[in-house]
């Protein structure tokens, strides 16, 4: 049977071209490890989408107004998140196009144009937590004004040139780093350190009794949602798989999919633990809380912008100015890293849909000053005090622009034309539906209870 790999409707340039088969790929008779080290990186590359500024603002959110209430949210999120990237990776290898050129050649020709601005529009939107997560980071490590440091995070394409000249390692290893020093420090304080070690009774119960019956909880599940299932890390992981290059045999495929389900499994539990972890230690530090005494004295009263406080929660473990630091670097590097990431998908998403090619640093500046223009807007008319909501509104804006990615990536991976004897089996095709259904089901309710909450507001 040789149905494994159909020939692509067009021949066009891979995505990404500069990265494409430009990762070496062990024999099949080497061991395991060094396979499976072969094919890591493409979902850690994607898993920092999951860890960036927006995360961090929903997770706060979350743990500081709800406790532990919304972390059912962030484990089933995260569940959803590992079927449809592992669902993203199948179609990039069997079928050697990413999400956006298959919905050009797979969809009907006038879908292209919606298609391609809505994921502009989740670019953006994502690109605009970067840069919020970017300039708080800038302003408690410099003291800048909080305006002048969305300015400033214009100016980080030079990082992206020198990252991306240098190759696909360099990046996978630079982001691998950064996950690793987040990962750590939170794990340490919640099974180590007896100050912040929370009830595990109590957060077991919360993940197997979801309930979104307080007011603002939908709105901020979206959030969660959108923070996680990315929907333009779909189309970007399906373009990062073909950065390994694997033979086009059944065998050689085969095994390219066993470790991407691996590499994406492993890459998004770890993203899964420092998620739930920033949420359980923002309910810890600021549920039911005004303010916190720090050990010098210091009295910080809390506002609704959790995310320039949350340097807070790293306090326990390392002193109150230990903790800024770290936090702020940690911040930085992660709105760095999502716009390395933010910026790959951009040229997956235009090449793709519109085959389009920029250049990537001029590719950047289109993205960032779509996300900078209403940063910097909001910080001046609401002041600093804005950041944590246009951050939690960034990813509802993902959330809602999600069904538009995955129901065209089901459709395509469920597909024995598209995909041959590849084709997603019982398990993972029920798995990647419901997540479909739940998702959209989810959106329309947050958009209701958005709505009611607006008229209630205007009848007061």
């Amino acid at each position: 049977m040789s149905l494994s790999k159909p020939p692509p409707m067009t021949h066009i340039q891979p995505s990404l071209d500069g990265l494409h088969r430009s990762v070496p790929v062990p024999q099949p008779s080497a061991p395991f490890w060094r396979q499976y080290l072969a094919y890591a990186g493409p979902a850690l590359l994607v898993s920092v989408g999951y860890m960036d500024p927006g995360n961090w603002a929903t997770d706060l959110a979350g743990g500081a107004r709800f406790k532990y209430s919304l972390l059912w949210v962030v484990a089933a999120s995260s569940a959803m998140a590992i079927v449809l990237q592992i669902c993203a990776s199948r179609l990039g290898v069997v079928t050697s196009k990413d999400l956006a050129q298959a919905s050009r050649d797979f969809l009907p020709a006038w879908s292209k144009w919606p298609n391609w601005l809505s994921s502009e529009i989740a670019i953006a939107a994502c690109d605009m937590a970067e840069v919020l997560g970017s300039a708080v980071a800038i302003h408690l490590l410099f003291k800048i004004p909080l305006l002048w440091a969305v300015v400033i995070t214009a100016f980080d394409v030079l990082l992206l040139l020198s990252l991306q000249s240098m190759g696909m390692r360099l990046i996978e290893a630079f982001i691998f780093v950064l996950v690793l020093t987040i990962a750590g420090c939170y794990m340490i304080e919640i099974f180590v350190l007896p100050a912040t070690r929370p009830s595990f009774a109590e957060m077991g119960g919360a993940i197997i009794s979801p309930t979104l019956r307080q007011p603002g909880m939908a709105y901020v599940a979206i959030g969660i949602v959108g923070a996680t299932v990315m929907p333009h890390n779909l189309y970007l992981h399906s373009a990062l798989v073909q950065t390994r290059s694997f033979q086009a045999d059944e065998s050689s495929i085969r095994r390219a999919l066993k470790f991407n389900l691996i590499d994406s499994t492993v890459s998004l539990t770890i993203a899964f633990c420092v998620n739930a972890a920033i949420l359980v230690l923002a309910a810890n530090v600021f549920f039911g809380k005004s303010s916190v005494a720090l050990p010098d004295g210091k009295v910080v009263t809390f506002g609704n912008d959790w995310i320039q406080e949350a340097y807070l929660t790293l306090a326990p473990l390392l002193g109150t100015g230990a903790a800024s630091l770290l936090f702020a670097v940690a911040l930085l590097a992660s709105g760095q890293s999502g716009t390395v990431t933010g910026t790959l998908a951009g040229q997956v998403v235009m090449e793709g849909f519109m085959h389009w090619r920029m250049r990537p640093w001029m590719r950047r500046l289109v993205t960032r000053a779509a996300a900078i223009a209403p940063a910097i807007i909001a910080i001046a008319i609401r002041g600093d005090e804005s950041v944590n909501d246009l951050l939690t509104f960034s990813q509802v804006v993902l959330g809602i622009q999600l069904p538009l990615a995955m129901f065209p990536l089901m459709a395509f991976t469920c597909s024995r034309k598209r995909m041959g004897s590849f084709a997603n089996g019982w398990f993972l095709a029920s798995a990647g539906w419901s997540v479909c259904i739940l998702i959209t089901v989810l959106d329309l309710y947050g958009l209701c209870d958005m709505l009611i909450g607006a008229v209630r507001g205007a009848g007061h």
